[in-house]
């Protein structure tokens, strides 16, 4: 056996999801709530509704305030809720 094949390499590594959202609280420490919001259409009326999706992310260093557009990663569970990691933050 090569040592290759034992070692994964940096362009075999899954993409990650990302996403798009608003922060609605930083109350926590290290961590924030951000809401996602999905245009869907209705099961029984195909009305397009929007649906709020809340992920606890990850910010070690605090820079998210609520009211923000950032930008989160998906990654291993940090937590019992945590998930996501903050990546940027958009707008402040």
């Amino acid at each position: 056996m090569s040592e290759e094949t034992n070692q994964p390499q940096e362009d075999e590594r899954s993409t990650r999801k990302t996403r798009v959202g608003v922060v609605i609280s930083d109350k926590m420490d290290k961590t924030i709530v951000v809401g996602v919001v999905r245009r869907v259409p209705h099961p029984k009326f195909r009305k397009i509704v929007k649906k709020t999706t809340k992920l606890y992310a990850s910010d070690d260093a605090g820079e998210a305030k609520t009211g923000d557009r950032v930008r989160v990663m998906e990654c291993r569970p940090l937590s019992k809720l945590k998930r996501w990691r903050l990546i940027e933050v958009l707008k402040h």
